[in-house]
């Protein structure tokens, strides 16, 4: 519809594709098909006695506190049992009993099963008998066939097979899609985003590629246009209608290799991109006692109460009752004839509302709340949270992130930005004239890729060099193939080669770039120092695995730049806007009219098609002559804010989720370090933050068990250590009489102490 749209050609016209040269697109078929539970009927096939082994998985609870535990739902419907067994090192247990195999294949076959996914022990690494069982199945008539050996070459069978089954339910729908958008388009090169970052050949997109080929379209348009414009340290954000995705790029592009989606874990390459239920549609709720916003989005329809659709009070709705959007300058497209613009007297209607509710709820302790000051509260909650998100992927993993440049992006993050730097002490926000719609412009600027990896588990030592090298020459020989197929000129091509290290006895792994021994323990001991603080010297590493990227670069970046107009551009108007309680006559400009060179001071408005930009006081813009804008914070920040004891629904929240952020903190940094299987993937422990009468403050979602007892551990350290305790003084503690579990726990507790009284713990 959208290239009928741009070639001005009928619903009922072939589309002229002798003037296209290539389609570059991502799409969310395959991930609104696992939210959904909506992908093809799947038979797994695994190793006889492990018919349970995804269900029972690593029994971890993600939300531990529900009353009613309801587990994610299996994307296979049956499971059929295969005597077979391979040992770790290549022995036949059991031998594979092809007959038996062959039976349950055909009934199963029988019952409408096309996709299967076969998962046997160590299949990764010995992979004879998942060969063998899938040729026996495409013999049968099986059309979609997923082997854990060719999907996810990787230990840990959990991922690796939850990986082979969103595989074998997903890539049918995909062909599916393809088939269609083929079908419009004969003859045209198509090239569909990958989770990756990379793009890749229609015919060879696969399932367990596809979940983030969407927002990895915008993590490439972010990193592109950001390094075009001299910012080399960037955190992203990208903030659309339902939900936000922050980024962390310092020179190169972060994956993660195991990751968490709707509930299924997957051992795939994947852009490391964190995802917050906060949009401009987040749904904004009052409980009687504190705000909270979100996580669930009034959506699309009905949308914010704006839209004109009867929608619910939203993050947006927020911004123009604060005047920061305004109806006058925004596109006209709602009502029931999609004509209209945004409802600004419905927004003040539904505020007036909240506020008599709230002011009715809290009493008059801390002054009655007028409209504004609601929305105001609201808005500074989902930046609360959306700053707390880019906490999660920088802060936590040893990134200062006051010299980053924040880039926003998605129709909202400029409505944001501003206030979302404050949050996190950054200076500088970096907005893109394509902005609003970066995701798109990403997958244009996209190189075709190809990923590959292998399992090793060997000890790192001059001795496996050579067998190193000769993995690795195998997997950029198989990768590049890919690659050149695709229509890549050879001398395009870059292959890469990575390592992934981790210590003897752990199971956090870093990746490095191959290289001499020395070189690679160098910059594995960086990365580790960074994200844990701490080494382990005379530690052997082991070489989990490795992996190739075969990248196929297409034409350069050459952003076309416009001319842009002489002289200073005046507003369009001057209109009032709320910032921090103060009410600014905040001058609104066209982005389009301003002038290379040209600086606003805020506060100013700036508005275009695809976005607005919010200029908060304090803040300058400036328009480069790649007509980019860049905004500087150019009078420091306040240091601190004066808090009062009076009833505050909106600082209640705030400090609600600032104390729950330091206590989920605490538990990664456990969970990253720990050597033990019980808190790594279990998550057996308990992290929380209590007063200096022991009393709980915020406790993260871990295991309750240890959480009744813990404060009477903080009061006794307390009272045995009156007048001793120090900063950097850490507690360690297991006796049952004060507060201890059973043998094998201890707790342990450090003290806090305020900057003005270094005496008594806070």
């Amino acid at each position: 519809a959208g290239i009928r749209h741009l070639l001005g050609v009928g619903s009922d016209q072939p589309i002229p594709v002798a003037q296209i040269d290539v389609v570059k697109m991502g799409t969310t078929v395959a991930t609104n098909a696992l939210l959904e539970r909506k992908g093809e009927r799947t038979l797994l096939a695994v190793t006889k006695g492990f018919g349970d082994q995804l269900r029972i998985a690593y029994q971890n609870r993600p939300r531990i506190f529900d009353m009613a535990i309801t587990l994610p739902e299996l994307l296979y419907a049956e499971a059929v049992e295969i005597d077979e067994r391979i040992g770790a090192h290549g022995e036949v247990i059991h031998a594979l009993d092809e007959a038996a195999a062959k039976r349950a294949l055909a009934a199963a076959w029988n019952k409408g099963f096309r996709a299967i996914a076969i998962v046997f022990m160590h299949g990764y690494r010995h992979t004879q008998h998942e060969a063998r069982v899938a040729a026996i199945a495409r013999d049968i008539g099986f059309t979609q066939i997923s082997t854990s050996h060719q999907v996810s070459p990787l230990m840990k069978i959990v991922s690796r097979g939850d990986t082979t089954v969103v595989d074998a339910y997903l890539s049918p729908i995909l062909r599916r899609y393809v088939a269609q958008v083929e079908a419009e388009l004969p003859g045209t090169r198509l090239f569909f985003m990958q989770s990756n970052g990379g793009l890749t050949d229609a015919n060879r997109f696969q399932g367990k590629d596809a979940i983030l080929s969407g927002p990895a379209g915008g993590i490439i348009g972010m990193v592109r246009t950001a390094e075009r414009a001299g910012f080399d340290k960037i955190i992203g954000f990208d903030m659309g209608g339902t939900s936000t995705d922050v980024s962390h790029y310092a020179g190169e592009l972060e994956r993660e290799f195991e990751t968490q989606v709707a509930g299924v874990r997957m051992r795939a390459p994947m852009m490391s991109i964190h995802t917050i239920a906060a949009g401009g549609g987040s749904i904004l709720h009052f409980d009687g006692q504190r705000y909270r916003v979100g996580p669930d989005s009034a959506g699309a329809n009905p949308g914010p109460a704006c839209y004109r659709r009867s929608g619910p009070l939203t993050v947006t709705d927020c911004n123009v009752m604060l005047g920061k959007i305004h109806p006058q300058y925004f596109p006209r497209l709602f009502g029931p004839d999609a004509n209209q613009a945004l409802d600004d007297q419905i927004v003040r209607h539904k505020f007036l509302a909240l506020a008599a509710e709230i002011n009715l709820a809290t009493g008059t302790g801390a002054g009655l709340q007028t409209p504004e000051q609601v929305a105001e509260g609201f808005l500074k909650i989902a930046v609360a949270n959306m700053a707390n998100a880019i906490k999660f992927i920088s802060v936590q993993r040893g990134h200062d992130v006051t010299g980053y440049t924040l880039q926003c992006f998605g129709g909202a993050g400029g409505q944001h930005a501003c206030l979302v730097a404050d949050e996190l002490g950054i200076t500088r926000v970096f907005v893109h004239p394509f902005a609003g719609v970066l995701s798109a412009y990403g997958m244009g600027l996209a190189d075709i890729v190809a990923m590959r990896e292998r399992a090793l588990e060997i000890a790192l030592d001059e001795t496996v060099l050579p067998t190193l090298h000769a993995t690795l020459d195998e997997l950029a020989n198989a990768a590049g193939k890919e690659v050149l197929a695709q229509g890549i000129d050879p001398a395009a091509l870059t292959i890469r080669r990575r390592v992934q290290l981790k210590y003897a006895g752990t199971d956090s792994a870093l990746g490095v770039e191959f290289a001499d021994i020395q070189t690679m323990r160098a910059a594995f001991e960086t990365q580790y120092r960074q994200r844990f603080s701490f080494l382990m010297p005379g530690r052997a590493l082991i070489v989990e695995s490795v992996s190739i990227e075969a990248i196929g670069s297409g034409q350069p970046h050459v952003e076309i730049v416009t001319a842009r107009p002489s002289g200073n551009a005046p507003p369009l108007a001057i209109d009032n806007m709320i910032s921090d309680g103060v009410s600014y006559a905040t001058p609104i400009y066209q982005r389009d009219a301003l002038a290379a060179g040209q600086t606003i001071a805020g506060p100013a408005i700036i508005t275009e098609q695809n976005a607005t930009t919010v200029v908060e006081p304090g803040w300058q813009a400036r328009v480069t002559p790649q007509n980019h804008l860049v905004l500087t914070r150019i009078v420091a920040r306040p240091a601190q804010h004066a808090i009062g004891t009076t009833v505050d629904p909106v600082m209640l929240e705030l400090f609600n989720n600032l104390f729950m952020s330091i206590a989920e903190q605490m538990g990664l940094r456990l969970q990253q370090t720990a050597y033990s299987v019980n808190i790594k993937e279990r998550l057996d422990f308990s992290c929380a933050l209590f007063d200096a009468d022991g009393h709980l403050i915020a406790n993260a979602p871990h295991m309750p068990v240890h959480l009744g007892s813990m404060g009477d551990s903080i009061r006794t350290v307390v009272q045995k250590n009156l007048g001793r305790m120090k900063p950097g003084d850490v507690y360690v503690l297991n006796d049952p009489y004060n507060g201890g579990t059973h043998l094998p726990d201890v707790t342990v507790v450090t003290p806090v102490f305020l900057e003005h009284d270094r005496s008594t713990p806070a």
